[in-house]
């Protein structure tokens, strides 16, 4: 069973504890996540008027946002996998039939090949009949 990590955190130069099952790097990472959204919103002028629901709901809305638009990404992403993925499944049959069609045709080859060789062995004996008879 999973552990529960507390790990004590800076947020906006606040100390807090956050304790949940991931590690306590991950946990870390968001913390400076939040903190990152802070410093960004603190070098605004008109942030710094508001008062602190707003504020609040400001970074909320900021927060929600940034996940969203992970979240269509990474189907954006998925997507893109999902299509490379099928060009390959079909890249590999073409191969796998360029394969098949590469072995029949190197038989033939072989086949016409020998039969090449037979018919120069005919021709060679032909003229070596040739040439006995005109002697």
């Amino acid at each position: 069973m999973n552990t529960i990590n507390d790990v004590e955190v800076i947020i906006n130069n606040k100390r807090y504890t956050l304790s949940g099952y991931e590690s306590g790097e991950y946990l870390q990472k968001i913390a400076s996540y939040i903190n990152t959204k802070h410093t960004e919103f603190k070098l605004m002028e008109s942030y710094n008027k508001l008062d602190s629901d707003m504020r609040n709901i400001l970074m909320q809305i900021n927060i929600a946002d940034d996940y969203f638009k992970m979240v269509n990404q990474v189907k954006e992403l998925n997507e893109d996998a999902d299509v490379k993925g099928n060009e390959l499944f079909n890249l590999k049959h073409e191969v796998i039939a360029s394969q098949t069609k590469l072995e029949a045709l190197q038989k033939e080859h072989e086949k016409l090949q020998n039969e090449y060789n037979e018919a120069q062995k005919t021709i060679i004996k032909l003229q070596t009949e040739l040439e006995d008879s005109k002697k």
